[in-house]
């Protein structure tokens, strides 16, 4: 008996002690976390453009399946459901394409439902500069046709260590069916700092 009550005492021991390399692991950041003020901010531009066949060195995303068939046979606006596009986007500070690149997103979306155009995306934006190093990761329905939508950021690391809150976007601009760059405002309502 007094063998085990050793052994418990060990393991108790190696349990607090555990627990303590806990804070160390993520550097005993604090978290940081409030439902009405964002405790971080940022707006960026997603460019998207999506291989056509002739743009090879520009492409930025391309279709990895094709649109079914239920997608053309009883609608006529051909809503490419069932389409999945992954992409490596740039991500600009400032709206015009040739700006710095402060981060790349790196996911997919595919179109899901059947009579509009509508979409499920996730992805990561890769942070890689002087301003930020890590992840930040965003999933949600993308409701095209409304103004602006939100998607969940469920996620991160680096700078962005296990952040979550909500990124808001708004399609800014869009050519034809190879090209959109949406205005993303993310406000992270979670930061480890």
């Amino acid at each position: 008996m007094q063998g085990l009550a050793t052994s418990s005492k060990l393991g108790l021991i190696v349990v607090i002690l555990l627990l303590g390399l806990a804070g160390v692991a993520h550097g005993r950041r604090r978290l940081i976390s409030s439902y009405e003020e964002p405790c971080q901010k940022m707006t960026v531009f997603y460019h998207d453009i999506l291989y056509n066949g002739n743009n090879t060195a520009n492409a930025t995303s391309a279709a990895a399946t094709q649109p079914t068939a239920l997608s053309t046979s009883h609608w006529s606006n051909g809503t490419f459901f069932g389409m999945l596009v992954v992409f490596d986007d740039l991500v600009t500070a400032e709206e015009a394409l040739e700006s710095p690149p402060v981060a790349r997103a790196q996911g997919f979306y595919f179109y899901d439902k059947k009579d509009s155009y509508n979409a499920w995306i996730a992805f990561s934006l890769v942070f890689n500069s002087t301003a930020y190093q890590g992840t930040l990761n965003l999933m949600g329905a993308d409701l095209m046709y409304q103004d602006t939508r939100d998607i969940s950021v469920v996620g991160g690391t680096g700078d962005f260590f296990m952040a979550r809150g909500v990124a808001t976007l708004r399609t800014d601009s869009f050519e034809g069916s190879y090209y959109f760059r949406l205005q993303m405002d993310i406000k992270l309502y979670e930061c480890y700092v």
